[in-house]
């Protein structure tokens, strides 16, 4: 055991043991957060059937909710409840929102007619946004509190083991990251149900849900274990309400009789500490600079959106390996683990031995440009896409369909001397091409009798003579007819559509395979999924040299005890991010999305410009040196304050003495 005045644990390998629990806690809790988040953009358009800009708008509204409620955490935990309490209640808030996800992706619940589809979406979406509000109040409450309360169990004397306490804190952020956006996009693929088979979105959202009810219960098994700290009040209350006065005190002598001041700050001195004063002038300082960077999180949001929609479009067969589109943004946590080390133990100093000064502001900008060039290479693979996409009649436009069900082919005569050649038993059809990568498929029933077209997976049903069936998504299929029955297997690729043609002169027996005929309406997904990695490349060495920068940075630029208030500021960049989205795809309404991801890209570029030029005016400072100055000239004034005391005790002791005498001599002249 270690003891001191505050804390008292048992101690493994050096650590305190309540540690792991929190550790624990975290990784469950990060899983449960990736993992849901990693299918939702999916689970909008596919379940609740919203068009991609409703399902983005919705998807970066929730982002940004996670990234503003922590500041609503901070202030609670410090100022009323404490950081054990405010984990412990908005745990509990974050397990019901996902409990209320996992059931409203039960279809089953409404599907009265049991067709596989929801007879009362309302329910869906209201149960879906209730949940994913009491998501962003919980995991945004908790995530200034958990990393701060771990470090609490630390004594004063262990700070490598603080300092390695944060590293696998880290760790276990990206590898509950990883691990979800692996594994939940496989459970999604699944079907499931109780009538019938569709995507099991409620496996994708109950296994995340499942996981935080365990980051709950173990983060209480340990309660017993932890040091917890007493709340001592939030300096980000102290900021705004000194800032306040400031403001209000410059507006209340506005007028030209007063003489200006240094700085619009210096309005508080009346009130506040002049120390606390300059503090806050830093944390201002880097504050203004914090202007332009929510733009980077504008595009970087947008891998979880767009990006995965643009990877259900594409072909994800990696040979014995099948991507889900939603998978893809595994590769961000996956090349942040590599390229963080690499860039530390490499780049970094291989820039510093040519000579250049590579500052954090310079590092930053370099972020930002390199996720500009994220963005043009995804529009770059927009354009391919696009290529392969079948062109659909307009809202003026038409479409007819011929089909030749006889054996010899055809000439018809269409209306202004228009002629078209039909041979025998082709389809020229054109239909929407189908989503998340699945084959819609059709049978056309070319003989004189019934046939019953059924799948493992699909019943096609009885189909008349001279008919066809209504598309179906399926793998490989099994015609059967009476006691007769053919086995016909078609290999497919990704988000392609057939007519599967069954002629008159069909027979069933060895060979009957062989005289079935297919046609191709719309051709598979040919772009590679491949083609997305160094769009996730780009993106997340971006990320890393300016995000991970961008804390170093302002860490270093800032105050000891102002840390949170900054903290607040760069959580709240991502916030204003994510609402960027939703305020440019409205205003911009491209039809094209490779020309959203230009624009994107072109105004990362102006604002990368606008923050560069930001940083070569800006000079760095030393806030230790600073605060030490402060203090150094308060304790003179306080040596001067003490001096005047004693001059001032020493003169009315004197005066004391001198009237002492007076008395005296006249005491004794009274009696003389």
């Amino acid at each position: 055991y270690y003891r001191t005045k505050q804390r008292s644990s048992k101690v493994v390998c050096g650590y305190p043991i309540s540690i792991f629990f929190i550790v624990v806690n975290e990784f469950c809790e990060r899983f449960s957060y990736y993992g849901m988040r990693a299918v939702l953009v999916l689970y909008f358009k596919y379940f609740l059937q919203w068009d991609d800009d409703l399902a983005t708008s919705i998807y970066h509204t929730f982002v940004a909710l996670c990234y503003l409620t922590p500041i609503l955490g901070a202030i609670v935990a410090d100022s009323w409840l404490g950081k054990f309490k405010t984990i412990i209640y908005l745990s509990i808030v974050y397990a019901i929102g996902q409990v209320a996800m996992a059931v409203s992706a039960i279809h089953d619940i409404t599907d009265s007619d049991r067709d596989g589809t929801p007879n009362n979406m309302t329910f869906h979406v209201v149960l879906s946004m209730v949940g994913l509000f009491l998501i962003a109040l919980g995991t945004g409450g908790i995530k200034p509190c958990v990393a701060a309360f771990g470090g609490d169990q630390f004594d004063d004397h262990q700070e490598k083991q603080r300092r390695t306490f944060f590293s696998v804190f880290y760790l276990c952020i990206n590898g509950g990251s990883l691990l979800s956006t692996i594994i939940t996009p496989i459970l999604r693929g699944q079907t499931c149900g109780i009538y019938s088979q569709q995507k099991c979105y409620a496996l994708a959202f109950g296994v995340p849900a499942a996981l935080m009810v365990v980051s709950l219960v173990v983060f209480i098994v340990g309660s017993g274990m932890y040091y917890k700290a007493k709340p001592e009040g939030n300096i980000m209350l102290s900021v705004c309400k000194c800032i306040g006065f400031a403001i209000k005190n410059r507006y209340r002598h506005r007028s030209k009789a007063y003489p200006k001041r240094k700085h619009w700050m210096d309005w508080a001195e009346e009130k506040y500490d002049r120390l606390l004063i300059a503090q806050i002038k830093m944390v201002l300082k880097v504050l203004f600079l914090y202007i332009p960077l929510p733009m980077f999180w504008t595009l970087f949001d947008q891998k979880g959106s767009r990006w995965t929609l643009q990877a259900t479009t594409m072909d994800g067969n990696f040979g014995q390996l099948v991507i889900q589109p939603d998978q893809m943004q595994t590769f961000n946590p996956i090349l942040i683990l590599t390229l963080v080390p690499i860039m530390e133990s490499v780049v970094y100093p291989l820039i510093k031995k040519c000579g250049f000064n590579f500052t954090p502001l310079k590092r930053m900008t370099v972020g930002m440009f390199l996720a500009a060039l994220a963005f043009v290479c995804a529009g770059v693979v927009q354009l391919q896409i696009d290529k392969t996409l079948p062109i659909f009649p307009s809202t003026s436009e038409s479409q007819l369909k011929l089909l030749n069900m006889g054996n010899n082919q055809l000439e018809v005569h269409l209306p202004n001397n228009f002629t078209v050649h039909l041979p025998p038993a082709q389809i020229d059809d054109l239909t929407s091409k189908p989503e998340e990568g699945n084959n819609a498929i059709r049978f056309v029933n070319g003989l004189a009798t019934d046939l019953n077209v059924s799948t493992a997976a699909v019943n096609f049903g009885i189909i008349e003579p001279l008919t066809s069936s209504n598309y179906s998504l399926l793998k490989n299929g099994n015609l059967k007819s009476g006691s007769q029955s053919c086995e016909y297997t078609i290999k497919f690729g990704f988000g392609s559509s057939y007519t599967i043609f069954i002629p008159s002169t069909f027979t069933f027996g060895p060979n009957c395979q062989e005289s079935v005929t297919e046609v191709e309406e719309i051709k598979p997904n040919s772009v590679h999924m491949a083609l997305q990695i160094p769009q996730y490349f780009l993106i997340t060495a971006g990320e890393v040299m300016f995000s991970v920068t961008g804390l170093e940075f302002s860490y270093s630029q800032a105050p000891s005890n102002m840390k949170a208030v900054l903290q607040a500021g760069w959580l709240l960049t991502v916030a204003v991010g994510n609402f960027i989205v939703l305020i440019v795809a409205e205003i911009a309404k491209l039809p094209k999305k490779w020309a959203e991801f230009f624009l994107f890209a072109s105004l990362l570029v102006a604002v990368c410009v606008i923050f560069s030029i930001m940083a070569y005016f800006y000079t760095y400072i030393d806030p230790t040196e600073i605060e030490a100055q402060f203090s150094q000239e308060k304790d003179e004034e306080d040596e001067d304050e003490k001096d005047k005391m004693r001059k001032t005790e020493e003169h009315v002791t004197k005066r004391g003495s001198v009237k002492s005498n007076d008395s005296d001599n006249a005491f004794k002249l009274s009696k003389m």
